[in-house]
């Protein structure tokens, strides 16, 4: 039987990388613009991190984790989100001693969920993150929002709307779960399962379920904007107040609340219209429990993560992308055997010169070879062999305009930038 790839994991095949590679340079660009540096953490991490993180009545937790133990008899967890491994990072090597705000990005970060493979949803996919501590007020929320739409619409993408809500902190959250408790208690037989389990230890997971019949009992569920203290209200209106001047398109929208449990305040999402209905995109919020919660210092914390695989989806459904490079400008095509080692080394030697050149390692006639370069996407075929090299020249020749010219096998450089310029 054929070996295949694990279900719910895709190849990145060699001609689409180049999209992978546009998505994360627009991506690199935008974090260096707001001064975030990039941080690269372990695959898998202790699963106490994502226990005592993500927290133990999600889904992730509860459902979606990939768990092992090693040889060790220790409980190893693949990846299934970037913040907590960040916040781990951030306590072990003691940044938070470093001036404030500290800033960071992950890119490419491989994430794992066990769940049912489904169009847009894979069990592997990679994820794009910025993180900024130390930060209480919403300037640093405001930022992260809005660099992440900036990097959307960089890319291309339109019809974006910011759902952005509160919800609330330690202060003020315990009476919205009593007014949410109170609510729900009427309804407990008509909610799934596991919300009925999730009811007395965290109700604000009911409002994120995605069965049909909780979803319409979440419906008419108490407001939490209506219950925020007033330091949470102050700053939810002052981020409001941030985007407006903006010029944003934002909807408030007390629905939101995530599906992580370390998350406080802020919390949301950018939404996109779709012939297929609202799309979200990226999801995130603050978090000002959490390093301390890891058993950091009680420091606040806010920001996103966003999957490459969905960026790639909705950009393949509006057939958006860039134009594919060359794989190479340049083709050192060998005419004969005596041509082939002056071909290989003048293609060694046009690269070390920083173009971008290949050769023939397959012997194939200089027909095949025109045909493989044409292919390819070749701005220039060099000819080396026969009569010309026996008086030490080559052949150039400009594949679109067919010009052909001969230069000194010496100076071919000189030749192919001339014609790589027209």
């Amino acid at each position: 039987m054929q070996i295949q790839s694990p279900k719910g994991t895709r190849d990145m095949l060699p001609k689409e990388s180049y999209l992978w590679q546009w998505i994360e340079s627009v991506m690199r660009e935008e974090a260096a613009l707001a001064g975030y540096r990039e941080i690269r953490t372990p695959v898998f991490e202790y699963t106490e991190l994502f226990e005592r993180g993500v927290g133990d009545t999600t889904d992730i937790v509860q459902k979606e984790m990939y768990t092992f133990q090693d040889k060790g008899e220790r409980s190893i967890t693949l990846k299934p989100e970037g913040t907590a491994g960040a916040v781990r990072a951030l306590i072990e090597h003691k940044l938070y001693a470093e001036p404030l705000p500290v800033k960071m990005y992950y890119l490419n970060n491989p994430i794992f969920r066990y769940e049912n493979p489904q169009h847009g949803r894979v069990r592997e996919h990679h994820q794009f993150g910025m993180e900024c501590f130390g930060v209480k007020g919403p300037t640093a929320d405001a930022e992260v929002i809005l660099s992440v739409l900036r990097i959307l619409e960089r890319l291309g993408l339109e019809n974006l709307q910011v759902h952005i809500n509160s919800i609330g902190c330690p202060v003020c959250r315990p009476a919205y779960h009593a007014a949410l408790r109170d609510y729900l208690g009427a309804r407990l037989a008509d909610l799934c399962p596991q919300c009925q389990e999730r009811f007395e230890r965290n109700p604000l997971r009911v409002l994120d379920c995605k069965e049909r019949g909780c979803q319409v009992i979440a419906a008419g569920a108490p407001n939490i904007l209506t219950h925020l203290c007033e330091e949470c209200d102050t700053h939810f209106q002052s981020l409001q107040t941030l985007l407006n001047a903006r010029g944003l398109c934002i909807k408030i929208d007390p629905h939101i609340v995530r599906g992580l449990d370390y998350y406080t305040k802020t919390v949301f999402e950018i939404i996109m219209q779709s012939p297929r209905g609202p799309i979200a995109l990226c999801g995130g919020g603050r978090y000002d429990g959490l390093v301390r919660e890891i058993g950091g210092p009680d420091m606040p914390g806010v920001g996103f993560g966003i999957g490459t695989e969905r960026i790639l989806l909705e950009l393949g459904n509006q057939g958006i992308a860039p134009e594919a490079p060359n794989v190479s400008d340049v083709f050192v095509a060998s005419l004969g055997e005596e041509g082939r080692l002056p071909a290989f080394e003048l293609g060694m030697s046009l690269r070390r010169e920083g173009f971008s050149a290949d050769f023939d390692h397959m012997e194939r006639s200089l027909k095949a070879q025109f045909r493989y370069a044409d292919k390819q996407g070749v701005r220039v075929m060099v000819i080396v062999g026969g009569e010309e090299l026996s008086r030490g020249m080559v052949i150039i020749k400009n594949m679109a305009s067919g010009e052909e010219i001969e230069a000194p096998l010496g100076q071919a450089a000189s030749g192919i930038k001339q014609q790589l310029i027209k």
